[in-house]
């Protein structure tokens, strides 16, 4: 194994201990840390392997997949396209994409589908595996899907279906596919080494994730892996169904998608330095990202309560996950702290109280539902220095 690499404060060397540690684990193979305050970057850490044969070290600019973690890069985007007036929260999604108003959706709003409230966690009718990458195919799928739901009534996580829900409307708004249109408006902008559709100049830089072994998880978790195995409950299709969502994470086609709620493959920097821009109200050193309104709309308690795809409590604003007290839904900060957790372990978010953007990956995937363990204890080590500076 690796040792640790990069650079952090000295007055955050308890934390740098800390994601050392973490390589101890004999099942650890890579990681990398990232964590803003104000305009500083306090820790930018890496470590351990990135091949599935544990031979190639993980370098300074090696990518990996952060999952969901890429969701509020897309929300962010369409909120832009709100703020240039092209969108609105509360009109109906049809406006932009006429094919949507079938089904009972004819009412169901850009707010709804940012909140998970919009009933469309799944696709009901079992598509082939190659359907996932093919966008048109998504697309016309989701257009034509009755809500799991009445819109607005409940709520429902949509892990995979959001690619679409939001990609399709910003690919008619700007005429791009989503990943250029993200890239253009918040990756390059904000110098960001991240991608939705890696190039193939880029490629060779991805880490290859695997599982851990052996490990369950919490309660939440045994009960979200229950329900999906169970063929035609909502659970089971919005995560298995294309059934190519949970077999394709290492492959060329999965990585060069589109899928934006899925397969952003980036570093901790860039996680980082896009929850520092959120942490600030969007705007930090002469950079923008969003209006300061928009933020706060994207803070505000939209859904809390019974999730229904993820079988336990969760609280989302516009686009993020927000702070809560139920099992796992700590980011281990403030209580105004939001940003969104991805499968297996990375992590992405920010404390505006505390000014702080903070971004985890690893390749190494845990078994949890919303926050990993790993990035949360990093985390909590982060704010008990923070403590004791002030």
């Amino acid at each position: 194994m690796s040792t640790i690499q990069g650079y952090f404060d000295p007055r955050f060397e308890s934390v740098r201990e800390l994601f050392a540690e973490q390589q101890q684990d004999e099942q650890a193979r890579g990681a990398a840390l990232c964590v803003t305050v104000g305009g500083e970057t306090v820790l930018d850490l890496w470590q351990g392997v990135r091949d599935k044969d544990n031979q190639a070290v993980w370098e300074q600019d090696t990518l990996v997949n952060v999952f969901s973690c890429t969701k509020p890069l897309g929300a962010v985007a369409l909120l832009q396209q709100v703020a240039a007036g092209k969108l609105e929260l509360d009109a109906p999604l049809a406006v932009v994409w006429p094919e949507f108003a079938q089904a009972g959706k004819e009412s169901v709003t850009l707010r709804q589908i940012l909140s998970h409230r919009s009933g469309l966690s799944a696709v009901s009718e079992t598509l082939p595996p190659e359907a996932l990458f093919e966008w048109d195919t998504m697309s016309a799928a989701l257009a034509a899907q009755k809500p799991w739901w009445t819109p607005g009534e409940h709520h429902g996580y949509a892990p995979v279906t959001y690619a679409w829900l939001l990609g399709e409307p910003l690919r008619r708004l700007t005429g791009q596919r989503p990943g250029q249109a993200i890239a253009d408006s918040i990756c390059q902008p904000l110098g960001m080494d991240f991608f939705i559709g890696v190039p193939d100049q880029d490629l060779e830089r991805i880490a290859s994730v695997s599982r851990l072994r052996n490990q369950m998880g919490d309660d939440g978790a045994r009960r979200l892996f229950a329900a999906m195995g169970q063929g035609d409950s909502m659970t089971a299709k919005a995560f298995g169904n294309p059934s190519s969502m949970m077999t394709s994470t290492n492959r060329r086609e999965w990585q060069q998608a589109d899928i934006l709620s899925a397969n952003g493959t980036g570093n901790a920097r860039s996680l980082a330095r896009f929850w520092q821009l959120l942490a600030h109200d969007g705007q930090l050193d002469g950079v923008s990202l969003l209006d300061a309104e928009l933020v706060k709309q994207m803070q505000q308690e939209h859904s809390a309560g019974d999730d229904r795809t993820l079988l336990c409590q969760t609280r989302f604003g516009l686009g993020v996950m927000l702070e809560h007290e139920g099992p796992g839904g700590s980011f281990g900060m403030g209580r105004n702290a939001f940003g969104h957790p991805g499968a297996g372990g990375s992590l992405g978010f920010c404390d505006p109280d505390a000014n702080v953007g903070f971004g985890y990956v690893t390749n190494t995937m845990g078994p949890y539902v919303l926050m990993d363990p790993r990035a949360v204890a990093l985390s909590q080590a982060v704010y008990r220095c923070l403590q004791s500076i002030d």
